[in-house]
């Protein structure tokens, strides 16, 4: 299991600014990052996951 530092997830994410991310976190576009001694971390698989529901949620419509 790979996990993201906030930096790598927003270089994955096309360096999208940090309240947007918060944004999709809240709205659900996103998974909740994990606490692991004081930092939050994206687990990269979840990410993808949503990445991908996104991009087929989007392309049914």
């Amino acid at each position: 299991m790979k996990y993201l530092t906030f930096k790598q997830l927003r270089k994955k994410l096309g360096d999208r600014s940090r309240s947007a991310i918060y944004e999709d976190v809240a709205a659900g576009r996103l998974p909740k990052p994990i606490k692991l001694g004081g930092r939050s971390l994206f687990i990269d698989e979840e990410v993808d996951q949503y990445l991908l529901g996104t991009r087929e949620a989007g392309s049914s419509q």
